[in-house]
């Protein structure tokens, strides 16, 4: 019997948005870039230069090595506790993974690792970059038996958002349906919202948006529950605000480009700036201490980014020129220095980490 290839099995999402939206009406945005996203990562491969986009791992070795180097000093300060586990949400390929663990061992720390993928394709360049790495579909599975040393870099900007919309009757959800043509559009639904919304922003003035994220909030809730309880600390690499936001950040990338939100869904990735100011208030409602969010051009300069690069550069004359305009990459203003930012948290008996304000440097 010839079976059809696996794709056929799947039907375009945009047609089952459509089916859904003329039986029951539009859909949240929410909704929306959740299963886009769900359908994108499962069959793309997002990363890297034949991809939709390239992170930070992927610019250079520095990146990966400098949070090694952050989370052993931390570790060593801490008194090194066994047995540890570095966790990592969303690891892509894996090249982070592999570039903090050679620095951590370096000094001395040998984590057991775990790697929270749902994709298996992921999965296997996850195993060839990391051998002995262990995998799980969320963080329920990870050990609780020692602090976790987590890093989650560009994890949470994938999370769906949920939007509200002031309008001139108050504040709705912003919704998407379907016009005459068969295109998907951006509408508001019919349910007010207004008790939604905190005292501070209800009398905004109409078109004023407000995004927020429950799997955003959820994640960084279960974290910093597991600082709490067991000790270590995390870090959330991500681009957002370190102050709140307004408005709409929803953006769509395809082959490095952004493209039109409702374009093709399950075929680009979407995503939505970070707001920092509430992952920091959640965590510390659970107990954690809240190291802060910084810059992520302060923060690699001040674990020593510059020092590392010219290393590099003393050591292989011939790539000098690539691996400053790295370097320049990870922490020019204009690039991704000061989009991007690093939210820092750890357990309460656990000591500052290097990079933000009240941390010492790294050795």
């Amino acid at each position: 019997m010839n079976l059809p290839p696996d794709d056929a099995a799947k039907p375009d999402l945009g047609d089952v948005f459509r089916r859904l939206i003329a039986a029951t009406g539009p859909i949240s945005l929410l909704q929306y870039m959740g299963e886009s996203n769900a359908r994108y990562y499962a069959e793309h491969p997002a990363i890297g230069g034949a991809g939709d986009f390239v992170t930070a791992p992927e610019i250079s070795q520095m990146f990966g090595e400098l949070i090694g180097l952050c989370l052993a000093d931390l570790w060593q300060r801490a008194g090194k506790p066994e047995p540890v586990h570095y966790i990592e949400l969303g690891p892509g390929k894996g090249t982070l993974a592999r570039d903090a663990l050679r620095a951590m061992r370096q000094q001395g720390l040998h984590p057991q690792m775990h790697l929270v993928e749902t994709s298996q394709a992921m999965r296997e360049a996850q195993i060839a970059a990391v051998p002995g790495v262990i995998h799980h579909h969320d963080l329920t599975t990870v050990p609780q038996d020692g602090p976790i040393l987590l890093v989650a870099n560009e994890f949470l900007d994938a999370l769906p958002v949920r939007q509200l919309v002031k309008t001139d009757n108050g504040w709705r959800e912003v919704m998407v349906g379907v016009n005459a043509a068969g295109a998907f559009v951006e509408t508001v639904g019919g349910q007010p919202l207004d008790a939604a919304v905190s005292s501070e922003r209800r009398d905004d003035p109409a078109g004023s948006v407000i995004e927020t994220s429950p799997a955003c909030a959820a994640i960084v809730s279960e974290v910093a529950s597991r600082l709490a309880l067991q000790g270590g600390a995390a870090l959330f690499i991500d681009y957002g605000h370190a102050d709140g936001r307004s408005g709409s950040s929803v953006q769509a990338v395809r082959g490095h480009e952004r493209v039109g939100l409702f374009d093709a869904p399950g075929e680009a990735d979407i995503s939505a700036h970070v707001d920092f100011a509430q992952g920091e208030a959640i965590a510390a409602a659970q107990g954690c201490r809240v190291l802060g969010t910084v810059t992520q051009g302060s923060w690699l300069y001040a674990l020593g980014i510059m020092q590392r690069a010219q290393a590099l550069a003393t050591g292989a004359p011939d790539q000098r020129e690539a691996l400053m305009q790295a370097r320049d990459r990870l922490i020019a203003p204009d690039q991704m220095g000061t989009l991007f930012k690093v939210m820092g948290l750890a357990g309460p008996d656990w000591p500052d980490a290097a990079g933000f304000p009240r941390g010492e440097p790294a050795r």
